[in-house]
């Protein structure tokens, strides 16, 4: 039974806010990140036994914002507050800075974006706010936080032009959670279905709460994801039109759905979302990005113009716009429990191949410095052709700190693998260092690691074979990469 009130991950964050506070001073903090990634959960939960006043901005007027303000802060403190006595917002700061408890003060105001119905006018509010924070008090430990989803405004209060950049003691940019922090969430003990949970529904919170762990991953999934009243397939389907900033919205849901049916790349993205490929299209994949909604990658060791391949980055989007967007009809007309069993299931394995790219990746840097695993520079992986236009792709292509280049294969299989899947990969790399790919040169000396990632391990002779090829040679299962770390690594 999960505890509502628990806060998994987020530790550092903690840590963090607690430290500023312990500082004895006014603090200002800034810790935006898009809808759903539980900045509320984090914000409301970690201040357990200190004074602490928060408030949600609503979409509303300024003037309304501030008078719901006033009445939550009266509210709160049991003190007459009279709106008429604070017209303007650097009177309603003020009022906040100089508010006194027996104990320390935390301040949020949430959603803080909506106390200006425009960039101007917040850019206004932050003047106002910034004229009352220069003002002379006395020194007292209290932090003020503001907070919000709109991810671009947030930021912007904290870069050059801004009445408020360079007073920040603090600024955090919340994200979904990584594949273990996900998995802790959902609940599953079996590591298959633990997995298949992320892959399914993502790191975000908000999502990954709506599961009952007392049910398979299936249940779930038909339950929450293709059922047409699905709470995780409305949340996901109307994510965009909760972005604050984003127009057209039927172009950003159209290039989603492109890159969910396997366009990787621009001219395809545009041609099957019915745009055209210029800049519109280039800018609209870029806030996607930022967002946290598509990953943009290149071949490790890319030109400059070599074009950039688009993946849907959050798995649950990335399961919605595989299965539930094409299958939309068909779920809203037939049971989806059939539609699990004779579409979804049989391909699931299929699918899971990317996402478990993506959880390996997650699991290097998780397990690093509890393993000493080499640094990396730049994790990558290659994808094209060889010499004689044959296609080649390896999973792991990543250059470390100290210059040499990791290699190897990732597999969410059933079965241990084999060693032919070691002499595969051996074999792309000599092909891939005759057709004049540099890094696949020093991926060949016999001091370049090597990494296999099989979810249900490998056989004897793979593991023979790999050790007897090199003397650095790292072979994980699922198991290892679910392995519990110290808190302060997981």
């Amino acid at each position: 039974m999960r505890d509502p009130e628990a806060i998994i991950d987020r530790e550092a964050e903690q840590r963090r806010l607690h430290e500023l506070l312990a500082r004895g001073q006014p603090q200002l903090v800034l810790v935006y990140g898009r809808r759903r990634v539980g900045k509320t959960h984090l914000l409301g939960r970690t201040w357990k036994d200190t004074a602490s006043f928060y408030f949600t901005a609503a979409e509303t007027t300024p003037a309304q914002n501030r008078e719901a303000l006033l009445a939550a802060l009266a509210e709160w403190s049991g003190e007459p507050v009279h709106a008429e006595d604070y017209p303007t917002w650097r009177s309603v700061f003020r009022l906040l800075l100089d508010f006194r408890t027996p104990e320390p003060l935390v301040i949020t105001l949430d959603e803080f974006q909506y106390l200006g119905e425009n960039a101007a006018e917040l850019k206004a509010v932050a003047s106002e706010l910034n004229a009352a924070w220069e003002t002379r008090r006395p020194t007292r430990p209290l932090v003020l936080v503001l907070a919000g989803s709109a991810v671009r405004t947030l930021e912007s209060l904290n870069q050059g032009g801004s009445p408020l950049y360079g007073r920040f003691a603090w600024q955090c940019r919340l994200r979904p959670f990584n594949y273990w922090f996900a998995g802790e969430l959902a609940g599953f003990t079996d590591p298959r279905e633990r997995t298949y949970a992320y892959g399914i529904f993502g790191g975000t919170p908000r999502y990954l709460s709506a599961i009952d762990p007392d049910r398979s991953v299936a249940e779930n999934a038909v339950m929450l994801m293709l059922h047409p009243a699905g709470e995780v397939r409305e949340l996901v389907r109307t994510a965009l039109l909760q972005e604050q900033g984003l127009r057209e919205i039927q172009k950003y849901v159209a290039i989603l759905r492109a890159i969910g049916r396997g366009r990787t790349d621009l001219n395809e993205i545009a041609q099957a979302a019915g745009l055209e490929p210029d800049t519109a299209l280039r800018d609209k994949l870029e806030r996607l990005i930022e967002l946290d909604y598509v990953r943009a990658g290149r071949n490790l060791g890319a030109g400059p113009k070599e074009r950039f391949r688009y993946r849907v980055a959050d798995p649950a989007f990335r399961f919605f716009y595989d299965f539930v967007a094409p299958l939309e009809s068909v779920l809203a007309t037939q049971d989806p429990a059939s539609v699990w069993e004779r579409h979804i299931a049989p391909t699931l394995d299929a699918y899971m191949g990317l996402i478990f790219e993506g959880i390996v990746e997650e699991a290097y840097y998780r397990l690093q410095p509890h393993l000493d695993l080499p640094l990396v520079r730049e994790w990558g992986r290659w994808e094209g052709v060889d010499r004689t236009r044959q296609p080649l792709e390896v999973d792991i292509a990543t250059v470390l700190m100290d210059k040499r280049v990791l290699t190897g294969a990732i597999k969410w299989c059933q079965d241990p693998v084999d060693v032919d899947v070691h002499t595969r990969h051996l074999e792309m790399l000599d092909r891939l260092s005759q057709a004049g790919v540099k890094w696949a040169h020093e991926a060949k000396k016999p001091g370049a690691p090597l990494l296999y990632v099989a979810a249900n391990g490998f056989s004897d002779r793979f593991i023979q074979a790999a050790r007897g090829t090199r003397d650095e040679v790292y072979l994980w299962t699922l198991s290892d990469l679910l392995q519990e770390l110290p808190a302060q690594q997981a």
